[in-house]
């Protein structure tokens, strides 16, 4: 697979990337650096700038609102930045005790909701959750966004999309090495018919990376993204690869990655045919830096069948 490198720096651990399709630029976050990123690649010119931007709190996950700026869930609650490098207003505190839990992966929905899933930082109880953050008319209304827990009994929450025609909801525990789908009602946004949609092998107790060659352990399921024609792309985190499903479960194909911690793709570009992904060097052994020195960098790669646009927040 002909991967380019994206970025010139490594993040700590990249995650929730996504394209803004009207300023053409990547934008994701280092969750432990505390930042958002952004960038505008440029074939001609071959520039790669990335803008930065420092935040007080960890940034689980970020998307673009419609009338402008960013949403973005920190460890302390759901915020509001009117436009790049902006004030931040909570509009959410977190609905959880911070000193254990933070926001995770999440992305909206075709209505315009904030799904924001958390991670139980103990890993030792399923407490995790995902919420769903409904903000539509409140700044007209001068009314506070209304959240609701939709799922829990997950430990680390990752992995969320949809189809494209919006009827279901996939949802990951990286933990357990699951990923699960739901029957979706849209308006309602109303989750039912759980089930299974692929339980991945559990990590060998005595595992290392000096064992990543034997087959033995292909990572657990981290971020995910959907093509137009309703295949889901996961990140396999310790797993050094992407793999693709089709809506029914069967594994399409097995896309190697360039460092072995990915965490999350995104369709992009202006055709929507450049799959980003992002990458993880956080908490890696020093022998693996040496061996990857890359961990931790922004990547893509051209692909035939676009993935699906962003969708945006609304307030």
């Amino acid at each position: 697979m002909n991967w380019q490198t994206v970025t010139t720096t490594p993040d700590l651990l990249g995650e929730s990337p996504f394209w803004h399709p009207q300023e053409q630029m990547l934008y994701w976050v280092d969750i432990p650096g505390k930042k958002v990123h952004r960038l505008k690649p440029c074939a001609d010119t071959g520039t790669r700038d990335v803008q930065s931007w420092d935040l007080p709190q960890e940034p689980g996950c970020i998307a673009p609102a419609r009338r402008g700026g960013l949403v973005l869930a920190l460890r302390e609650g759901v915020y509001r930045a009117l436009h790049w490098g902006g004030t931040l207003e909570k509009i959410v505190p977190a609905p959880f005790d911070t000193t254990t839990t933070r926001f995770n992966d999440g992305k909206c929905d075709a209505l315009g909701r904030l799904w924001a899933g958390t991670v139980y930082e103990p890993r030792n109880a399923r407490l995790a959750e995902l919420y769903c953050i409904d903000a539509r008319g409140t700044v007209e209304q001068h009314t506070a966004p209304r959240v609701a827990s939709k799922q829990g009994d997950a430990v680390v929450a990752n992995g969320l999309a949809w189809s494209p025609d919006n009827t279901r909801l996939y949802w990951a525990d990286t933990t357990h090495h699951v990923i699960y789908v739901w029957d979706w009602e849209a308006v309602t946004s109303a989750m039912t018919n759980r089930r299974v949609f692929h339980q991945f092998a559990s990590k060998p107790v005595a595992w290392t990376t000096h064992m990543a060659q034997a087959g033995s352990y292909g990572g657990r399921p981290d971020g995910s993204a959907v093509d137009v024609q309703g295949n889901y792309y996961v990140a396999m985190f310790e797993g050094q690869r992407l793999l693709k499903f089709a809506s029914t479960g069967e594994l399409l194909a097995e896309i190697p990655t360039p460092t072995r911690c990915t965490t999350m793709p995104c369709f992009g570009g202006e055709d929507l045919k450049t799959l980003f992904i992002t990458t993880a060097s956080y908490n890696r052994s020093a022998e693996e830096l040496v061996a990857q020195p890359l961990a931790g960098h922004v990547f893509s790669m051209r692909v035939e069948v676009p993935g699906l646009p962003v969708n945006f927040f609304e307030d």
